[in-house]
């Protein structure tokens, strides 16, 4: 089913092109120019790494095109590492995005669900393919939201893109070992918290067709043994007019399997995507996006479900047509 009420969300963060490749005085390119395109070749790997820090889309955007603002006006002629230096600019960004959230923060943890990245089965497009290098499920995004800023920052940058510890040091105002020692406190909580997910992505497949076939079938057996005994389900569905929050936490496989057979006349409106790397659902109904679900598959059954639901935020994902 084509999803014609999604027009593709322009791209922010991207330096401003000039048409036909412009030239400056003396058919050569002006030194802006130059410089937009030089932050251009490493646009995708910084959504990377702020979406990691984020684990929202839009945000990710937004600490991208601050990154860019910052380079129109800083001197960086004598700068050797562009890359290494717009990393650093863009993880003190997200750096004090974190921050700035967790003091306004209001809605509980256990409830979050971060902003999926939904590909189709057959092809990844290329910016997708550099967000999810490297796979970042949804459910290590949802552990990483619960870590302090600056251990998230030292685990994403160093655990995830090889930054040494001397370069991040600076970036968190600690020493070198204080800095290693955020990282391993981070690293501890994701070993401990994130389940790690079945590689194959035929074995995945094969679990979610049998988990949407019980569902629509109103199979409630089939349902518990594709399900783990400790699963684990978060939902986000936005907010009610009055601003009370309506996402839900459900935990084992019977309270999630009842859950499933609650919607499942949805089910028939659903196919299998890639969410994050991993085999997931989209649901659309009449062209209209009612849902994208995350899951995670080990040991051949659904250890976590992470769905997004909420009308606001699927409206800005760009969700893949079929």
């Amino acid at each position: 089913m084509i999803i014609t009420a999604l027009n593709r969300r322009p791209e922010r963060g991207r330096a401003p092109r000039t048409s036909g490749g412009a030239m400056g005085d003396g058919g050569t390119m002006s030194e802006s120019d130059l410089l937009a395109g030089r932050f251009e070749e490493h646009r995708r790997h910084l959504r990377a790494v702020a979406y990691r820090m984020l684990g929202s889309l839009s945000e990710a955007d937004d600490a991208v095109q601050e990154t860019w603002l910052k380079l129109s006006h800083a001197d960086v002629s004598e700068v050797r590492n562009l890359a290494g230096w717009l990393t650093t600019v863009v993880s003190r960004v997200c750096l004090n995005m974190l921050r700035s959230r967790a003091s306004r923060r209001e809605e509980p943890m256990d409830t979050f669900v971060p902003d999926p990245v939904v590909s189709s089965l057959e092809r990844i497009d290329p910016e997708q393919e550099v967000l999810l290098a490297d796979s970042v499920g949804l459910a290590l995004l949802v552990v990483l939201e619960t870590l302090e800023p600056a251990e998230r920052l030292a685990f994403v940058l160093h655990d995830m893109f090889a930054v040494p510890f001397d370069d991040i040091a600076p970036i968190v105002d600690r020493s070198s070992a204080a800095t290693r020692q955020l990282a391993s406190r981070a690293r501890r909580r994701v070993q401990g918290s994130a389940p790690a997910p079945d590689p194959d992505l035929g074995r995945q497949k094969q679990v979610l067709d049998a988990f949407l076939a019980a569902s629509r079938g109103g199979d409630f057996e089939a349902l518990l043994s594709v399900l783990d005994p400790d699963v684990v389900l978060r939902a986000d569905a936005g907010a009610l007019a009055g601003g009370v929050a309506v996402s839900k936490l459900v935990r084992g496989a019977a309270a999630v399997a009842e859950q499933a057979l609650m919607f499942r006349q949805l089910a028939q409106f659903s196919r299998l995507v890639l969410v994050n790397g991993a085999v997931g659902v989209v649901t659309v109904l009449d062209g209209q996006p009612m849902g994208v679900m995350g899951v995670t598959v080990a040991d051949g059954r659904i250890v976590d479900i992470c769905i997004l639901s909420d009308p606001d935020r699927l409206a800005r994902l760009d969700l893949p047509a079929g």
